[in-house]
Protein backbone atom coordinates (compact mmCIF):
# COMPACT_ATOMS: atom_id res chain seq x y z
CA UNK A 1 0.00 0.00 0.00
CA UNK A 2 1.33 3.60 -0.84
CA UNK A 3 -0.41 6.51 0.74
CA UNK A 4 0.57 9.88 -1.37
CA UNK A 5 0.48 13.59 1.28
CA UNK A 6 0.61 16.73 0.32
CA UNK A 7 5.02 17.38 1.00
CA UNK A 8 5.16 19.69 4.20
CA UNK A 9 8.29 21.34 5.58
CA UNK A 10 8.69 18.44 7.89
CA UNK A 11 9.67 16.14 5.10
CA UNK A 12 12.07 18.33 3.37
CA UNK A 13 15.08 16.49 4.91
CA UNK A 14 13.72 12.90 3.64
CA UNK A 15 12.67 14.39 0.17
CA UNK A 16 16.35 15.63 -0.25
CA UNK A 17 17.88 12.87 0.84
CA UNK A 18 16.09 10.79 -1.67
CA UNK A 19 16.74 13.22 -4.68
CA UNK A 20 20.72 13.05 -3.94
CA UNK A 21 20.00 9.27 -3.66
CA UNK A 22 18.77 8.72 -7.10
CA UNK A 23 20.03 11.68 -9.08
CA UNK A 24 23.38 11.72 -6.87
CA UNK A 25 24.32 15.82 -4.81
CA UNK A 26 25.42 17.47 -8.45
CA UNK A 27 21.92 17.17 -9.70
CA UNK A 28 21.66 20.91 -8.89
CA UNK A 29 24.04 21.78 -11.71
CA UNK A 30 21.68 20.93 -14.32
CA UNK A 31 19.76 23.99 -16.49
CA UNK A 32 16.47 23.14 -15.46
CA UNK A 33 17.73 23.85 -11.70
CA UNK A 34 18.57 27.35 -12.59
CA UNK A 35 14.51 28.04 -13.26
CA UNK A 36 13.98 26.98 -9.67
CA UNK A 37 16.48 28.95 -8.05
CA UNK A 38 15.03 31.54 -5.92
CA UNK A 39 11.55 30.12 -5.93
CA UNK A 40 9.43 27.48 -4.41
CA UNK A 41 7.87 24.74 -5.91
CA UNK A 42 4.22 24.63 -6.04
CA UNK A 43 3.38 23.56 -2.90
CA UNK A 44 -0.33 22.44 -3.47
CA UNK A 45 1.83 19.97 -6.73
CA UNK A 46 4.10 18.56 -4.14
CA UNK A 47 4.13 14.49 -3.36
CA UNK A 48 5.36 11.98 -1.07
CA UNK A 49 4.95 8.74 -1.55
CA UNK A 50 4.63 6.33 1.75
CA UNK A 51 4.47 2.84 2.32
CA UNK A 52 3.04 0.90 4.87
CA UNK A 53 5.70 1.51 7.49
CA UNK A 54 5.50 5.41 6.99
CA UNK A 55 8.69 5.15 4.67
CA UNK A 56 9.46 7.37 1.50
CA UNK A 57 9.03 5.41 -1.73
CA UNK A 58 8.91 8.29 -3.75
CA UNK A 59 8.45 12.26 -4.31
CA UNK A 60 7.76 14.57 -7.09
CA UNK A 61 7.72 17.99 -6.75
CA UNK A 62 6.46 20.94 -9.39
CA UNK A 63 7.64 24.90 -10.20
CA UNK A 64 6.16 27.47 -11.94
CA UNK A 65 7.60 28.76 -15.41
CA UNK A 66 6.60 30.84 -18.02
CA UNK A 67 7.24 29.88 -21.77
CA UNK A 68 7.25 33.14 -23.44
CA UNK A 69 4.41 34.95 -21.75
CA UNK A 70 2.47 31.92 -21.08
CA UNK A 71 2.32 30.37 -17.16
CA UNK A 72 3.43 26.29 -16.97
CA UNK A 73 4.50 23.84 -15.22
CA UNK A 74 7.84 21.94 -14.81
CA UNK A 75 7.11 18.56 -13.31
CA UNK A 76 9.38 17.11 -11.56
CA UNK A 77 11.92 15.80 -10.45
CA UNK A 78 10.09 12.27 -9.94
CA UNK A 79 12.12 10.09 -7.77
CA UNK A 80 11.47 6.52 -6.85
CA UNK A 81 14.31 4.79 -4.06
CA UNK A 82 15.85 2.27 -6.10
CA UNK A 83 14.65 -0.61 -3.80
CA UNK A 84 10.72 0.22 -4.90
CA UNK A 85 11.69 1.15 -8.95
CA UNK A 86 9.50 -0.83 -11.07
CA UNK A 87 6.19 -0.81 -8.83
CA UNK A 88 4.10 2.23 -10.69
CA UNK A 89 5.02 4.76 -8.17
CA UNK A 90 6.29 7.20 -10.20
CA UNK A 91 2.87 6.56 -12.31
CA UNK A 92 1.23 7.07 -9.42
CA UNK A 93 2.34 10.56 -8.05
CA UNK A 94 3.32 12.04 -11.90
CA UNK A 95 -1.35 11.13 -12.29
CA UNK A 96 -1.41 12.70 -8.88
CA UNK A 97 -0.20 16.08 -10.14
CA UNK A 98 -1.47 15.99 -13.79
CA UNK A 99 -5.06 15.44 -11.77
CA UNK A 100 -4.49 17.51 -8.78
CA UNK A 101 -3.04 20.16 -11.54
CA UNK A 102 -6.18 20.11 -13.72
CA UNK A 103 -8.62 20.83 -10.40
CA UNK A 104 -6.45 23.75 -9.72
CA UNK A 105 -6.89 25.05 -12.98
CA UNK A 106 -3.39 24.74 -14.73
CA UNK A 107 -3.76 24.81 -18.19
CA UNK A 108 -0.16 23.11 -19.25
CA UNK A 109 2.67 20.87 -17.93
CA UNK A 110 6.17 20.45 -19.37
CA UNK A 111 9.03 18.75 -18.48
CA UNK A 112 12.71 17.55 -19.77
CA UNK A 113 12.66 13.83 -19.85
CA UNK A 114 12.78 10.66 -22.21
CA UNK A 115 9.71 10.46 -24.29
CA UNK A 116 9.60 6.79 -24.69
CA UNK A 117 8.96 6.44 -20.67
CA UNK A 118 6.42 9.54 -20.52
CA UNK A 119 4.39 9.14 -23.73
CA UNK A 120 2.26 6.61 -21.94
CA UNK A 121 1.34 9.69 -19.63
CA UNK A 122 -0.09 11.61 -22.36
CA UNK A 123 3.34 13.60 -23.46
CA UNK A 124 4.13 14.52 -26.58
CA UNK A 125 7.20 16.52 -27.87
CA UNK A 126 6.90 20.31 -27.55
CA UNK A 127 8.50 22.15 -30.62
CA UNK A 128 9.75 25.97 -30.23
CA UNK A 129 9.96 25.73 -26.75
CA UNK A 130 13.84 26.39 -25.60
CA UNK A 131 14.66 25.36 -21.91
CA UNK A 132 18.48 26.91 -20.59
CA UNK A 133 21.11 25.31 -22.24
CA UNK A 134 22.63 22.38 -22.06
CA UNK A 135 19.05 21.11 -22.75
CA UNK A 136 18.04 18.71 -25.77
CA UNK A 137 15.31 19.88 -27.33
CA UNK A 138 13.99 15.96 -27.97
CA UNK A 139 13.61 16.16 -24.54
CA UNK A 140 11.74 18.69 -23.77
CA UNK A 141 7.84 17.58 -23.68
CA UNK A 142 4.39 19.02 -22.76
CA UNK A 143 1.17 17.80 -21.26
CA UNK A 144 -2.24 19.84 -22.29
CA UNK A 145 -4.40 20.02 -19.37
CA UNK A 146 -6.88 21.32 -21.25
CA UNK A 147 -7.38 20.41 -25.09
CA UNK A 148 -5.46 22.85 -27.16
CA UNK A 149 -2.77 24.26 -24.20
CA UNK A 150 -0.09 24.32 -25.93
CA UNK A 151 -1.04 25.42 -29.65
CA UNK A 152 0.98 28.55 -30.30
CA UNK A 153 3.15 28.28 -27.17
CA UNK A 154 6.64 28.86 -27.90
CA UNK A 155 9.70 30.83 -26.47
CA UNK A 156 12.33 30.57 -23.93
CA UNK A 157 11.77 29.11 -20.47
CA UNK A 158 11.99 31.57 -17.73
CA UNK A 159 11.52 31.23 -14.05
CA UNK A 160 7.98 32.39 -13.13
CA UNK A 161 7.50 33.74 -9.37
CA UNK A 162 6.70 31.90 -6.40
CA UNK A 163 2.59 31.15 -6.60
CA UNK A 164 2.01 29.81 -3.46
CA UNK A 165 -0.85 32.08 -2.08
CA UNK A 166 -0.24 31.94 1.35
CA UNK A 167 3.30 32.90 1.45
CA UNK A 168 6.79 30.70 0.86
CA UNK A 169 6.32 27.37 2.93
CA UNK A 170 10.36 26.61 1.57
CA UNK A 171 11.43 29.55 3.32
CA UNK A 172 10.88 28.36 6.83
CA UNK A 173 14.47 26.73 8.29
CA UNK A 174 15.02 23.01 7.73
CA UNK A 175 17.21 23.30 11.15
CA UNK A 176 16.36 21.16 13.82
CA UNK A 177 14.75 22.79 16.29
CA UNK A 178 16.84 23.48 19.10
CA UNK A 179 15.84 23.59 22.97
CA UNK A 180 17.27 25.49 25.38
CA UNK A 181 18.06 23.52 28.80
CA UNK A 182 16.12 25.31 31.57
Amino acid sequence: MIELTQETVHDWWEVEALYDLCFAPGRTALSSYRLRDDVDPIASLCFVARDAEGIVAGVIRNWPVYVGDHLAILLGPVAVHPTRQGEGIAGILIRKVLNRAWELGWSRVMLVGDYPYYRRYGFFHLSGVVMPPPTNPDRVLGYDLVPGAWVGVTGNVTRAPDCNPRGRPYLESHEPKRVSPA
